[in-house]
């Protein structure tokens, strides 16, 4: 399976903590409302997995791979693609080339058969 979601919030911006709860910011919820797009392609995917995510950024600036993983990963756990991230065996991060125009995340999923 083949997605593309635009480039995500940071793990800052990802989350607030309100009272002493961290809870979802508004830009968190309006990112996972944008993978709600894919929930109707399949039913979702229960097996051991593989994702790739390749990571094309709006500029050149510094910026740490990891910070922009957990934004993708959890709006396609809401979305339905799978069940829990929990079943991801193997993650692989690209930083693909900068796109001022574009910047996205492109993920690729598949089930593995090694499991």
């Amino acid at each position: 399976m083949r997605l593309t979601l635009p480039w995500p919030p940071s793990v800052n911006h990802y989350w607030r903590s309100v009272r002493g709860r961290a809870i979802l910011s508004a830009e968190g919820r309006a990112y996972r409302a944008l993978a709600q797009t894919w929930r109707m392609l399949a039913p979702p995917l229960a097996g051991r997995l593989s994702v790739r995510l390749e990571l094309h950024a709006p500029d050149k600036r510094r910026r740490d791979l990891d910070n922009a993983l957990k934004a993708p990963l959890d709006a396609l756990t809401h979305a339905g693609v799978y069940d829990d991230d929990s079943q991801i065996d193997r993650l692989e991060v690209v930083r693909g080339d900068v796109d001022a125009g574009n910047p996205r995340v492109e993920i690729e999923i598949t089930e593995d058969t090694y499991a």
